[in-house]
């Protein structure tokens, strides 16, 4: 999924969100969907420093930061796994699975038990300061089970696919190739082109088509056994799905509880998104085109019922971003490291309450939930 999706429509389904009254305020809607879509911007890793001698600790979401040198060590386990392909134990609970081998663990599966178990343990943690922004991370991740489900963070020949046809669309140029190439070869065998026009997440051709939510499309690969076998993908469908199970778990989120019955999203307003995913306006691999168009719609004011006109803005980098309002520019350089102005109003900044965010998710995901699951990964 694209900023389109990450951004836009996670606000939608953040303000229509409700519980017995509950709702979230444009604000708290605009830090959830931010905080969905900085996931595939926050690129900075390691710590930044300041000139009185106060550090802030960041970890990346997102794949352009990387030494590419060392990318068969990292195995991508630290980015790709708990941000954009969380391991869904083939769908099974926890005690139903201790004869999987391990990657059959760890290829993404949509609204699995561990995605569900993500979600419980985000509003578990609700009256945190970061609260929000977890919950837009958290979000993120949900969402990206959906549209990435049956493909796996790491070097296996499984995520190989051949024999690419759309029903819808046309693919670009060596797409098969470049795709398949993608998963298989990843980590082992890179070179800098490939690098730059692939890996990042939700920004390269290779990988548009799970990220298109107008695509019917289809593709054959091997299963585990190493039998051929064909795939039918609705993105449309698929996306629907990942707001439906978006909404509930923001609902229950204001509720406090993660098994709380809430009501589901009207079919108006399903029927309103599903219409806007297969906009003529919409129909383009263009991301900001289409995210460009969802913004329009959300300035009316009147295309989903119950949400107002909101002059909804996103800037992943430069001055008007999150990282630039907190911190600005560098106040000196000793050629090797920037520091920093300190300011007391950093610690309750929309950046460090993102960061602080961004890595408890990630030392809950690692850590905590996956081993429950007999999961290791770095």
């Amino acid at each position: 999924m694209q900023i389109d999706f990450h951004h836009t429509v996670t606000y939608v389904a953040a303000r229509l969100a409700s519980y017995q009254g509950k709702k979230f305020s444009t604000q708290e809607a605009e830090i959830i969907a931010k905080s969905a879509q900085y996931v595939d911007d926050a690129t900075g890793s390691g710590a930044v420093n300041f000139g009185n001698g106060a550090m802030i600790q960041r970890h990346a979401s997102a794949h352009r930061m990387m030494d590419y040198r060392n990318f068969k060590e990292l195995k991508n386990h630290q980015v790709w796994i708990p941000f954009h392909f969380l391991p869904g134990n083939d769908g099974q609970e926890k005690s139903q699975a201790s004869e999987l081998k391990f990657f059959e663990k760890i290829v993404c599966k949509p609204d699995s038990p561990v995605a569900r178990d993500m979600v419980a343990e985000c509003i578990r943690e609700r009256d945190k300061p970061f609260a929000l922004y977890r919950l837009g991370i958290t979000m993120h991740v949900y969402a990206d089970t959906f549209s990435h489900q049956q493909f796996a963070g790491v070097s296996h020949q499984y995520n190989e696919i051949f024999d690419v046809v759309c029903e819808n669309d046309e693919p670009p140029t060596s797409f098969k190739e470049r795709l398949s190439n993608f998963f298989k070869g990843a980590v082992d065998e890179i070179t800098s082109t490939f690098v730059e026009e692939t890996l990042p997440l939700g920004h390269g051709a290779a990988l548009s088509y799970p990220d298109l939510p107008y695509l019917k499309w289809q593709y054959t690969r091997k299963d585990i056994d190493g039998n051929s076998v064909q795939i039918e993908r609705d993105n449309t469908d698929l996306f629907l799905s990942a707001v439906i199970a978006m909404h509930k778990a923001m609902s229950r989120f204001l509720a406090g509880d993660p098994i709380a019955e809430v009501e589901p999203i009207s079919q108006s307003n399903l029927d309103a998104i599903r219409a806007l995913f297969l906009h003529e306006d919409t129909r383009t691999r263009d991301a900001d085109g289409r995210h460009a168009v969802w913004l329009n719609r959300l300035a009316s004011g009147n295309y989903f019922e119950g949400i107002d006109a909101v002059e909804l803005t996103y800037h992943g980098d430069g001055r008007k971003a999150w990282k630039y309002e907190a911190i600005g520019s560098p106040l000196m350089s000793n050629g090797e490291q920037d520091y920093y102005k300190w300011k007391q109003e950093i610690l309750t900044s929309h950046w460090k309450l993102f960061h602080d965010a961004l890595l408890a998710h990630r030392f809950h995901i690692i850590h905590e939930l996956l081993p429950e699951y007999g999961i290791c990964v770095a």
